[in-house]
């Protein structure tokens, strides 16, 4: 850890609450490890389409409606855009696939130190309804950095390397460092010029919790990890702050500080990736190169009715 800052010291009313530390709601954080345990599992691949529409999940406590945070839907979109614009309904869907009891031993293996079980969260799970500290919160965005190897955390400088644990497929990790740094992918929510958008490679996701009580904003380049919350030490709402405008202007403003002289580049991919020219039936996204893992490459991407009724696209 190069720098910690806890709070606003005597700006503050609650100067010893330290935010680095303290339990909050990561909202749309956790998305990123959610897509890469699913990349990771070929049930999706970044080109796959996944349905934006109103959704109703039946669980135990009764219906599951999960909403976008503009309260709007996007149809059938790429996973690329449902992570990069990070759409709620698609995730949730996501989180069918893999199951709450997975992606809940997913985060545990990442160091995120739930208090409940999978089942307990549910399907919110993928819109972040655990608690979890900055701290941790940062350090398993620097896994995703590291190829999906994550280690502890330490304050201090040392020769000996930290003991190091495999926690993401390095593949599915890479895939989606580049979703997130894509700003094509992050367009269709934050438009293409959003403070997210840095002159040097960094991939970065915000999230807000419900009722706006947290956000956040966390990433990294070739050689930083920088994670930011911002909320109420009370645990008070605010009002119309979202992850956008409150936590990625500082976390901007701290990548511009460490890299006024310091370059960053994209990262290579890992050995076995392929680039595979991927096209789109009924033109629900323009045509790309897209990353995928060995053996989930195609070249068409469509919907049984589009392809239906489209005979030059194949399903």
């Amino acid at each position: 850890v190069l720098a910690w800052v806890g709070s606003s010291g005597p700006l503050s009313n609650a100067a010893d609450v330290d935010g680095v530390t303290t339990l909050r709601q990561p909202g749309s954080t956790l998305k990123p490890f959610l897509y890469a345990q699913a990349l990771a599992e070929r049930r999706i691949t970044a080109a796959s389409l996944l349905e934006d529409s109103d959704t109703q999940i039946q669980t135990s406590g009764g219906l599951y409606i999960p909403q976008n945070y503009d309260r709007q839907f996007k149809g059938w979109v790429s996973a690329r855009t449902a992570l990069g614009a990070s759409l709620n309904v698609p995730a949730v869907r996501t989180l069918v696939m893999v199951s709450p009891d997975a992606f809940h031993k997913q985060l545990v293996r990442l160091g995120l130190p739930l208090k409940e079980s999978g089942d307990y969260y549910g399907y919110s799970l993928a819109l972040g309804s655990a608690e979890v500290p900055l701290l941790h919160l940062t350090n398993a965005y620097r896994a995703l950095a590291n190829g999906g190897t994550t280690s502890p955390t330490t304050l201090t400088r040392t020769n000996k390397p930290a003991a190091r644990a495999a926690a993401l497929d390095p593949g599915a990790a890479f895939i989606v460092g580049d979703i997130l740094s894509d700003p094509l992918a992050r367009a269709r929510t934050f438009g293409t010029d959003s403070v997210l958008a840095t002159r040097y490679w960094t991939a970065v996701k915000t999230g807000t919790s419900k009722d706006m009580r947290d956000n956040w904003a966390l990433g990294w380049s070739q050689r930083y990890t920088v994670g930011v919350w911002v909320g109420n030490a009370s645990g008070a709402a605010m009002h119309d702050v979202s992850g956008t405008s409150g936590a990625a202007p500082i976390w901007a403003a701290v990548m511009q500080q460490l890299h006024t002289r310091t370059p960053s580049v994209a990262p290579l991919p890992p050995a076995g990736l392929t680039a595979q020219r991927v096209r789109f039936g009924a033109q629900l996204e323009a045509a790309r190169s897209e990353w995928f893992l060995p053996g989930t490459a195609q070249e068409s991407f469509a919907i049984n009715s589009i392809a239906e009724n489209d005979p030059s696209t194949p399903g």
